[in-house]
């Protein structure tokens, strides 16, 4: 059926009215009635795990559709240049979304523009942009803040190993003040444009009071990284976060098959982010954006089934007299970090169920040693200072068995990785014993 302008704007509209970011209008496959009723996201607050299956999908079957389309269009056609004139000029001005059909692919994707409602929902905050990589979404967070001028980043150590490069390095002409979670308040000046934490943090999971530093950065926007906890764990933006980054490459596809980044934040924030990712090009496939929104559905139900075996896997890591230390989060999660006190190489090797590799979050469980992988590129001296050991390993924990996983890692812990006797102790990092 064709569609004229008229009713495309029409549908479009109504979409905006109910939140749905534009992505009705972008599917004539089957065209509702004016008059149908709109399904926007219910008034009635609903479950995290009814959200991740809902959320930027409640118009399909208004669409006579029940999985979501799928538009890899790289362009659109237009037969009323002066319009689209007119559209980009306010895209150009504002970065706000665009009423009617899309124009070209690197200014919106409907595909990719319904994952986006859908972790904005998660989230709870009024948008989320998303990119490429969740370095690309750090790099345009710090693009749209040095537009303003405001270059300066106080940040928490440990970070994940490249989002300490890139802002230690200054290869974005910002310049980096570490600190502690206590000294964010005495570090910011008035060129900070940026707050950053990670909460558990990569790869020591360590946490920090995300309301106490969001009541210390004042009107400076506190980043927090939540890759690690997911919403499903911790919301950050109802602690006062401004700005959520998330590498969806992790837990939101969750399957080790998709790559992207994507930052949940205010509708005013996200325009900016807009408008830098339109101008650098670090856009996200649409068939990315697909399997995200796909991946969404399923992540309260894999995070908690994960942390479950996790916290097991915990609990027999803190009395086994190879590991010297185990790190695990109060917040619980499926990552897990133990120190041992042979040679961390040799368990990477010994692996045989599990996969050594780097990146987490996948249904498989995956170990890596990241004084050599991870974090390899942050300078020794402040990987130490982190708690980033040489003999510290962190796993991803996933879906395969208990007994399974433990059989793994306890034949890849060689006697070589045994304590000597005399003076062996064990601890469990964090406020939270091994026995949770």
């Amino acid at each position: 059926m064709q569609i004229d302008r008229v009713q495309y704007d029409r549908i479009g509209h109504r979409a905006n009215v109910t939140r749905m970011l534009t992505t009705t209008s972008r599917y004539p496959f089957t065209v509702p009635p004016m008059d149908a009723m709109d399904h926007a996201p219910s008034a009635t607050p609903r479950a995290l795990a009814t959200e991740a299956v809902h959320a930027g999908r409640e118009d399909l079957a208004e669409l006579g559709l029940h999985a979501p389309p799928l538009d890899l269009s790289t362009t659109y056609p237009s037969y009323d240049a002066r319009a689209e004139a007119a559209r980009i000029d306010e895209f150009a001005a504002t970065g706000a979304r665009l009423d009617g059909p899309p124009v070209y692919a690197r200014l919106d994707n409907p595909t990719v523009a319904r994952f986006e409602e859908a972790l904005a929902r998660l989230e709870g905050t009024e948008a989320a942009v998303a990119f490429a990589s969740g370095m690309a979404a750090l790099t345009a967070v710090l693009l749209a803040r040095a537009s303003q001028g405001l270059r300066h980043v106080v940040a928490v150590r440990p970070l994940y190993g490249c989002s300490d490069h890139l802002l230690d390095a200054g290869l974005l002409g910002t310049e980096v003040t570490w600190t502690d979670p206590a000294g964010v308040a005495d570090a910011i000046r008035p060129d900070t444009g940026l707050v950053m934490v990670e909460s558990p943090a990569n790869p020591t999971l360590a946490e920090v009071d995300i309301r106490a530093v969001a009541h210390s950065c004042g009107s400076v926007p506190l980043l927090v990284d939540n890759t690690f906890a997911t919403p499903v764990l911790q919301r950050p933006a109802g602690l006062g976060a401004r700005i959520v980054l998330h590498s969806a490459t992790k837990y939101l596809g969750g399957h080790g098959d998709v790559m992207g980044g994507v930052v949940a934040c205010d509708e005013e924030f996200a325009r900016e982010l807009r408008r830098v990712r339109f101008a650098t090009g670090g856009v996200l496939h649409p068939l990315a954006g697909y399997l995200l929104l796909r991946g969404l559905s399923t992540l309260p139900v894999r995070v908690r089934a994960a942390s479950a075996t996790a916290a097991e896997l915990v609990r027999r890591l803190a009395t086994d007299p190879r590991i010297a230390r185990v790190h695990y989060p109060a917040i619980g999660g499926a990552m897990v970090s133990f120190e041992v006190y042979g040679d961390p190489h040799d368990v990477i090797a010994g692996v045989r169920l599990i996969t050594p590799a780097v990146s987490l979050g996948s249904v498989d469980t995956l170990i890596q040693h990241p004084a050599s992988i991870s974090h390899r590129i942050v300078q020794e001296g402040d990987r130490r200072a982190a708690g980033v050991s040489d003999r510290l390993l962190r796993m991803s924990v996933g879906l395969e068995d208990v007994e399974d996983l433990w059989r793994d890692l306890t034949q890849a812990l060689s006697a070589r990785s045994a304590a000597p006797a005399e003076g062996r102790a064990h601890s469990v990092a964090g406020p939270r014993t091994a026995g949770r």
